[in-house]
């Protein structure tokens, strides 16, 4: 893989551009907490709904799904349209979808929850949106840091294990999906009156599919697709159902809450580590901060499927298991901008984005399917992860890095 030059207008001309990837970062964090608002209350649908292990896992999955596809869509659009218009988009889309799972909860409907479900899915492409916005605003050698710091946004779903259940506690059910959707609301205000496009930015008015096609013909666009589906979506398949993992698997140490708050803590030491994977990779160059996710990955799942005692031991693993994923989310990002034309960038961002989410999207179904009820084990998928996460870094391994700062 080569480092394509492109061209960038006087960093004084980009001042302000730390303040715009901030306020994309917030947005950023508000669709991941929409997008993630079922897995929090997944026993409770579970126990009102009387669901078994695969229904379980396809409520689960089928938001990550959608927000996976739509991210490829979402990516081009936003190369056309920009970043401002686009998150106000999905932002006002996704508040309906959230009272729709409102809806089909209150009336204990299955069938209507995987359709809300799917719906929801479009908060999940906000992500495709924020990379080439935040991207754009900085030089291609500072671009791990911008995209770093936009992936922050993940925090999004810490803030949904940790707060969702609490809410739907304090304030009950319905009330508390009406706080998100209106958070939905009051973030694409603010985004439509706050937010403006970089002045590197140029609309590219190509037609969606050509600009596909075009994307995927580049090597880079397959390469960074299969890192980032074992990075990113290692990360949304366990902050999906770690939940139903640690209840299941540890349900006289584990309860509901304490299963949200271990969730929270593991996405916000991806979302910590994310922005540092960026500014590594910036520094050393990708290649050498991928191998490091992945290797960590591969041992450190390792560990997990062999089920120690509940306690400091698996909290450390899970922890650094998540740090791990977040430095390779970062440094993917970094390798996509300087091996990416930047007519392309939102295209490419928008296929690797989606290939993250597709990522996250089968995990919990083999965990449900291979779940062993008599050992109470999820052992086989987690062997599955280490045996894909041992494949990658050979891959990872084999390709050419870009160039590094000096």
């Amino acid at each position: 893989m080569t480092r394509l030059t492109t061209s960038a207008p006087p960093q004084t001309e980009l001042k302000g551009g730390l303040a715009q990837v901030l306020l994309a970062t917030i947005a950023s964090t508000i669709g991941f907490w929409a997008w993630m608002s079922i897995a929090p209350l997944q026993r409770t649908y579970a126990s009102e709904m009387g669901l078994d292990e695969g229904q379980i896992s396809l409520m689960l999955a089928t938001p990550v799904l959608v927000g996976a596809l739509g991210r490829i869509v979402i990516g081009a659009m936003t190369d056309r349209f920009g970043g401002r218009k686009m998150f106000t988009l999905v932002l006002l889309l996704s508040a309906p979808a959230v009272l729709l799972v409102a809806l089909a909860g209150s009336i204990q409907s299955f069938p209507l929850l995987i359709i809300a479900g799917f719906y929801l899915g479009v908060a999940g492409t906000i992500f495709a949106v924020g990379v080439p916005f935040s991207g754009a605003w900085f030089p291609p050698e500072r671009r791990g840091f911008a995209t770093g710091v936009f992936g922050m946004g993940m925090i999004g779903t810490a803030v949904s294990a940790m707060v969702t259940p609490r809410l739907a506690q304090d304030i009950g059910y319905l009330p508390t999906h009406l706080v998100i959707a209106g958070a939905l609301v009051v973030m694409a205000a603010v985004v439509w009156f706050m937010m403006r496009e970089s002045p590197a930015w140029e609309p590219n008015r190509e037609k969606l599919v050509p600009k596909l096609i075009g994307a995927l013909k580049l090597p880079v666009t397959w390469e960074m697709s299969f890192l980032y589906a074992i990075v990113f979506g290692g990360f949304v398949a366990f902050s999906t159902f770690l939940p139903k993992y640690l209840t299941t698997i540890y349900p006289n140490e584990v309860d509901v809450l304490g299963a949200g708050a271990r969730t929270a803590l593991f996405a916000a030491a991806a979302v910590i580590a994310r922005p540092i994977g960026g500014v590594l990779a910036d520094r050393f160059g990708p290649k050498v901060v991928s191998l490091t996710s992945l290797g960590g990955i591969v041992a450190l799942a390792y560990i997990v499927g062999q089920q120690p005692p509940e306690g400091v031991v698996t909290g450390i693993t899970f922890i650094l298991m998540a740090s791990a994923m977040g430095l390779g989310m970062g440094a993917v990002f970094a390798w996509i901008g300087p091996s990416t034309p930047k007519e392309k960038v939102g295209a490419v961002s928008g296929v690797v984005a989606a290939a993250g989410g597709l990522g996250g999207y089968f995990p919990p179904l083999v965990m449900g399917a291979t779940y062993h009820p008599e050992s109470g084990s999820y052992s086989l998928g987690l062997w599955l992860l280490v045996l894909v996460g041992a494949f990658a870094l050979v891959v990872a391994g084999m390709l050419r890095d870009v160039g590094r700062k000096s």
